[in-house]
């Protein structure tokens, strides 16, 4: 019943690691002629795969383990989908019902324990009610911001002697939850107000455009209005990299020309974005004199930490549909724009990135990493999938990589978990066996996940790390 409700949902891999309680969903899954089970080398590999999966492709991401420490190894993964609105699902086995609460062998209340770090979270309690819950975890997991949610099965309900008429709903209505898709008109038309008034205006974008499928929206915005445009970590390649609009990646590891803009903007148009530590610093003193737009599938990050003049409530897709249609209607004078294009001009030549570092020879000898990344790009083309672990080089790769491409760029931003990068990219060489995966990663942040370089073997995929060894936990 599990697999097949697997398979109704589309799913194609799982990535899994046995263990007694979860058994016989390994059992049912070898039955099936559509899901691919793959076998990392640790849970924790497993659940950043299938991060990197969902993330490379926009589908959904499978994992699976067993009760106590198997369900317990997943949640490091769980937490980095949650942190980054990543639509997974994480199937735990768990011990039988009747010994539940009892602290029996390999227990863990997997509900409890990620409780805080999901979307939701099911305790399987009737086999029968397999097709419905899985039917609501994948709604739920893919729909308004996405996130993840675990799926707990007790070993007794999975016992191959018992077996139900198998009934699969078409769809699934949930009362208590109904995210917003269309932005509000009368907020649309305010948004429209402060667009055609603003004369130092800067569109800022985040994850959620990429989560929502809505590059080409913003790409259409952005060269409807002539606006300079900058992405978080996790926005880049919403918008094209080497497009002379965009400003680079703002914040705390952001160019300078981004930083200035933003701190002197007159209006930001936030989309999918939630203004975080990594790009505010202290809130009190960011962009000041700037009025705010912000566009948000979640209505709780809109004047979270920002006080915004003009929230809507809203897939990024959708709004900016909207926001287009309005515009369209309006006269636009982009000519205004030109002191405030020159000015920015002046800040990128005064302290822009050198992206022609390859013709620099160090007086020292030593490969600079910008020199790294910028030949990876050359021998690339700038068309490769780049997964990333996290410290230096992760900064370094975002920085001197153009990603042109939504779901080119696959790294851990907001939990920033070392070891992501090579399970992540064998999620996403799984998903493109065709394509050129390359891990950007360092001599501490290879080694968490070490182990899965045995899959890779077993598996051959063809994976290219790239390891920025500093000799340094910097």
């Amino acid at each position: 019943i599990l697999v097949r409700a697997l398979e109704n949902e589309g799913v194609k891999v799982i990535f899994g690691y046995p263990g007694g309680a979860s058994m016989e969903i390994h059992q049912g899954l070898t039955q099936s002629k559509k899901i691919r089970m793959v076998l990392p080398r640790h849970e924790q590999g497993g659940s950043f795969a299938a991060g990197g999966y969902a993330r490379s492709t926009g589908e959904i991401g499978v994992c699976l383990a067993t009760s106590g420490p198997g369900a317990t190894n997943l949640l490091t993964g769980i937490m980095d989908a949650k942190m980054d609105s990543i639509p997974l699902i994480a199937i735990t086995g768990q011990v039988p019902s009747a010994v539940l609460g009892s602290d029996a062998f390999q227990e863990t209340d997997m509900i409890g324990v990620s409780r805080p770090i999901v979307k939701h979270s099911f305790l399987v309690q009737k086999a029968e009610d397999i097709p419905e819950i899985v039917k609501k975890a994948f709604h739920i997991a893919t729909t308004g911001r996405p996130g993840p949610v675990v799926i707990d099965v007790p070993k007794d309900l999975t016992d191959p002697n018992h077996t139900f008429e198998f009934n699969y709903p078409n769809e699934i209505n949930m009362r208590s939850y109904k995210p917003a898709k269309v932005g509000d008109p009368k907020q649309i038309k305010e948004a429209v107000d402060l667009i055609l008034e603003a004369k130092k205006p800067v569109i800022y974008s985040g994850g959620g455009v990429i989560q929502d499928n809505a590059s080409a929206e913003l790409t259409e915005l952005a060269k409807l209005l002539k606006f300079p445009i900058t992405n978080t970590l996790m926005g880049l390649g919403a918008f094209p990299g080497t497009d002379p609009q965009f400003l680079g990646m703002l914040g705390m590891h952001g160019t300078y020309e981004a930083n200035m803009v933003m701190h002197n903007t007159d209006l930001i148009i936030a989309v999918g974005a939630r203004f975080d530590d990594r790009i505010t610093n202290d809130p009190k003193q960011f962009a000041l004199n700037a009025k705010k737009i912000h566009i948000d599938v979640d209505p709780a990050s809109l004047s979270k930490i920002i006080n915004v003049d003009v929230p809507v409530v809203g897939s990024a897709k959708d709004c900016l549909s909207e926001l287009i249609v309005e515009l369209n209607k309006q006269k636009i004078d982009t000519n205004k724009l030109e002191p405030w294009l020159k000015q920015i001009n002046e800040w990128r030549n005064e302290h822009g990135l050198n992206h022609s570092m390859l013709e620099v020879v160090p007086d020292n000898g030593k490969i600079l990493p910008q020199q790294v990344i910028q030949s990876l790009y050359k021998e690339t083309e700038g068309k490769a999938f780049i997964t990333s672990d996290v410290g230096q080089h992760q900064m370094f790769a975002a920085q001197y990589y153009f990603f042109d491409k939504p779901r080119q760029w696959i790294n851990s931003g907001g939990l920033g978990t070392m070891g992501f990068g090579l399970p992540s990219a064998m999620g996403v060489q799984f998903a493109f066996p065709e394509d050129t995966v390359a891990c950007v990663t360092g001599e501490g942040s290879i080694q968490m996940c070490i182990q899965e370089l045995s899959t890779c073997f077993q598996y051959g995929l063809p994976i290219k790390i790239i390891n920025l060894n500093n000799a340094a936990l910097g």
